[in-house]
């Protein structure tokens, strides 16, 4: 167990390295953790969104922890709203730093930052009306999308594999495989008196070793302390072949036998193209029905323009695929939607359809219309391929509830509730494993574990314990280590 004392203790005489965190710990959403080297530069660690309870998780949002005027550096890992979607809110509030992240990265946050202030603007609204209803004040949006646009100005990009100083410290990119433009990101600490610099990985979402897409999780440098997410720390996942089988299963089971509606909830950016992906690859094989499948969600689409950007972060089978046929991520029957009015025009059509909408936790976007003018239909399948935090919506009717409140009206669960889990972006316990496998278990000081549920991170700490990683730490909210 971690001393308290050894963690909060203040020194009279000499200057110590801090970690302190701020943000998905016990938890997996509002990834933020604050280094603060012994000369007083503050370096941030991602700087998430909370996540999966709408306005409810306002004032955690609201209330950093930090204050952004003081920080120097933010590095992220990825482009995800639950890691990056607070960056306008602390420019908002002064931050004038420097963001450091990949290309690719950059490209999607100046596409996902603006939606998400788009959000943060009609979540208000509706809250707002709520609120005048109970005489209470109005309260303005935590950013709005000109902010987001605005905060773009402070990033600069670091292709993978390349080491790059700023001032007392180094950062340096690999690929974890996660997402596009994902990374683990392993900085070296020069002030703190020692001949070598202290080194620190900071893992961020951890992609998997069978992305149709991208690469596998590239191996990361010899590090000191080991900061590492643990979403899925506690279970395996089911084969990707396997998933693939089954997708076509229940595209065949709703389309043609029922011929309904399927449905699947997709965050924009990674899971939607890895399905679309399968689907492409179904279609060119020739097992795919001819069934209209519709991408509806702008930021998917805009998302998914930028994936055909960046194919230097394709794996080689999809490269090599991409010589017959230049798109992986278009066939014939594929339709991106982008205005309100076509989305609207499909829950009145009565044909089989594949609907591919955000967001992947069912709480906000067009997916939440669909599943409202759907979910008591007995044609209709939704599918779950993602992981939902038990807030969401999403969790609710995938845990099997048979009454649902969606946009304040509460709604029978007619429709086949299904769930494919080998789709996901995270890395099951094994793979989890296989990540850190390599790295020295003598020089490795401490292995910190983040981002998951606190029952799930207490089994993967067991497990890290098990492979010989002996000083494990799950920090709560707050928390602050001393690095020596």
């Amino acid at each position: 167990m971690i001393n308290k004392y050894y963690l909060c203790v203040k020194f009279n005489t000499k200057r110590f390295m801090t970690i302190e965190f701020l943000g998905a710990a016990k938890e997996v959403t509002g990834s933020k953790h604050l280094i603060t080297t012994n000369n007083g530069t503050k370096i941030l660690l991602d700087c998430g969104l909370y996540q999966g309870k709408g306005m409810e998780t306002d004032a955690d949002n609201r209330n950093l922890g930090f204050n952004p005027t003081e920080i120097d550096y933010l590095i992220l890992s990825h482009a995800h709203i639950d890691h990056s979607g607070l960056i306008p809110y602390i420019v908002k509030l002064g931050f004038r730093g420097t963001i450091i992240t990949t290309p690719a990265t950059r490209d999607l946050c100046a596409i996902m930052l603006p939606d998400s202030g788009n959000i943060q603007e009609l979540d208000t609204i509706t809250f707002n009306k709520k609120r005048e209803k109970q005489g209470l004040p109005t309260v303005e949006p935590i950013y709005t999308a000109e902010d987001a646009r605005n905060s773009m100005q402070y990033f600069i990009s670091i292709p993978y594999d390349k080491e790059i100083r700023f001032g007392s410290f180094s950062i340096m990119f690999t690929d974890n495989g996660h997402i596009l433009g994902s990374a683990t990101c392993n900085i070296k600490i020069f002030d703190n008196g020692k001949q070598n610099p202290t080194t620190i990985a900071y893992t961020g979402d951890i992609g998997r070793y069978t992305s149709a897409i991208l690469r596998k999780p590239q191996i990361f440098p010899q590090a000191e302390y080991i900061i590492m997410e643990s979403t899925y720390g506690d279970r395996t996942h089911e084969p990707v072949n396997q998933s693939e089988q089954a997708l076509l299963d229940v595209v065949k089971d709703t389309c043609l036998r029922k011929k309904g509606k399927l449905l699947i909830p997709s965050f924009a950016v990674g899971r939607s193209q890895e399905i679309i992906n399968v689907l492409n690859n179904l279609w060119e094989a020739g097992k795919l029905p001819p069934i209209d499948v519709y991408v509806d969600s702008p930021l998917s689409v805009n998302a998914t323009n930028i994936f055909r950007l960046h194919s230097d972060c394709f794996n080689d089978e999809l490269k090599e695929f991409m010589k017959q046929d230049p798109d992986p991520f278009g066939f014939d029957s594929l339709k991106f939607i982008q205005s309100s009015k076509e989305s609207k025009e499909l829950n009145f059509s009565m044909q089989p359809m594949i609907i591919i909408s955000a967001s992947g936790m069912m709480e906000a976007g067009r997916i939440k219309h669909h599943i409202a003018n759907n979910i008591e239909k007995k044609s209709t399948t939704i599918l779950g391929v993602g992981y939902c935090s038990p807030t969401t919506l999403g969790h609710k009717i995938l845990r099997g509830d048979k009454l649902v409140s969606i946009f304040g009206v509460q709604h029978k669960v007619n429709a086949d509730i299904k769930r494919i889990e080998g789709y996901s972006a995270h890395a099951d316990c094994d793979e989890l494993i296989k990540f850190i496998d390599h790295q020295d278990r003598a020089i490795v000081k401490r292995v910190i574990v983040v981002h998951g549920e606190e029952q799930t991170q207490h089994h993967f700490a067991k497990t890290l314990k098990d492979a010989g990683f002996k000083n494990v730490f799950i920090p709560s909210k707050g928390d602050k280590l001393v690095v020596e």
